[in-house]
């Protein structure tokens, strides 16, 4: 009965207490009129107690031990990546029909003059839809996403060309870091240098030998180190093809294809550094229901439960101090102007600064540092409005 006695009062059911009752009255049965009927009542709660606290107890462990379901992993290709081919441009042409390709590119050279090479994969034929990941080297939600869509493309019911590059940073993703080895925003170089420093001329070749190649861009991101994001679009709403507005920043790869003539998203898909099932899947639906859009597929859309919230301009709120940073509303969330955002408290616990929601908007993404500099960022507002500006900068990096 040790199991019985770590239970609290209030979840001992009433056949317990017979049983509890039953040993505080056992020695007072020799008391009794009728010691037999008392003792055999009392013989039959503690059987019947017994039973029912080993079944709680058997129901309880079983809940510890793990299924017996073993999940299966997703599996695209059973080739080894060391035995893939390598080729200098993206060359759609190479594709079999009605197949999954593997293969490296490689864009540059590294210090032991060794190839710098990221991993494509890619089905034929028709227009091409390039979908990008890892370009922030920490940012990694969108490697699932590739991963778990090219196991469900059925490539015979495929019309077109989907090409992935599920690290589009190399060198970042090998350090765990959000830049190029040196540092550098990929994303503010693009299209790069042919002569330039070294992450110049890596945003180079990753244009001209890939991205040139697609007839449509996807780019996935997700937050940066510190901060949290909901599932969101960045696109030009001047183009009547694209949903979300948000004219794209000076160096940005989806600036850079947009140039090209490509037309270009950009996807953020919650936190860096990390898989998240929930992200990744809702984030899969949309990429899925681009193909659909572009008859790529033959299904048809899966549509959300409720609207997508579209915003015509946003911007991220920067601190005035520094301190310990709470910020109070979740992301995904909407506040009222005058709402109490956020507050900076001093190492010593003395309020130093409230924030308050300039206007009326929704949460886009938020700072999850409490560690707060003069200038960091506190909060991502996005504003819905009945135009779209022309020019627009939401202070994303």
């Amino acid at each position: 009965m040790k199991f019985a006695k770590q239970l609290s009062l209030r979840s001992i059911p009433k056949w317990a207490d017979d049983y509890i009752n039953y040993k505080e009255l056992k020695g007072k049965i020799k008391e009794q009129s009728a010691p037999t009927k008392v003792e055999s009542f009392y013989a039959e709660k503690e059987n019947e107690a017994k039973a029912k606290l080993t079944e709680l107890q058997n129901r309880l462990w079983r809940k510890k031990i793990p299924s017996n379901v073993i999940p299966q992993p997703e599996n695209i290709g059973n080739v080894h990546d060391c035995e893939l081919s390598v080729y200098d441009s993206l060359d759609v042409n190479i594709f079999p029909w009605g197949a999954i390709s593997r293969f490296w590119v490689t864009i540059s050279e590294d210090g032991m003059g060794g190839p710098i090479k990221v991993p494509v994969i890619g089905v034929k034929q028709g227009p091409t839809v390039g979908i990008t990941a890892a370009l922030h080297g920490n940012e990694l939600n969108g490697i699932p996403l590739i991963h778990r869509l090219f196991t469900e493309i059925k490539c015979s019911d495929l019309h077109g060309i989907v090409v992935a590059v599920p690290i589009a940073n190399v060198p970042g993703y090998l350090c765990s870091q959000r830049g190029f080895s040196d540092g550098s925003d990929l994303n503010r170089l693009m299209p790069g240098k042919k002569n330039g420093t070294a992450a110049q001329v890596y945003a180079y070749h990753f244009m001209k030998r890939i991205v040139s190649k697609f007839n449509y861009l996807i780019d996935l991101h997700t937050a940066s180190k510190g901060r949290m994001n909901s599932l969101y679009v960045r696109a030009d709403m001047l183009d009547p093809l694209i949903i979300v507005h948000n004219k794209s920043p000076d160096g940005s790869l989806r600036g850079a294809a947009i140039q090209l003539g490509i037309p270009s998203i950009t996807v953020e898909i919650g936190d860096p550094s990390k898989f998240q099932k929930r992200f990744v899947k809702n984030a899969l639906i949309g990429v899925s229901n681009i193909l659909c859009n572009l008859k790529m597929i033959p299904q048809e859309p899966d549509l959300p439960d409720f609207d997508p919230v579209v915003c015509a301009r946003s911007y991220w709120i920067f601190s005035e101090c520094g301190g310990i940073l709470s910020v109070i509303p979740d992301v995904n969330t909407w506040v009222k102007r005058g709402e109490v955002i956020a507050f900076i408290h001093s190492v010593f616990g003395n309020l130093e600064k409230t924030y308050y929601a300039p206007e009326d908007g929704i949460i886009i993404g938020k700072s999850a540092d409490p560690v707060c500099s003069t200038g960091s960022r506190v909060l991502h507002l996005g504003v819905v409005e009945s135009e779209y500006a022309r020019k627009t900068d939401d202070g994303h990096l």
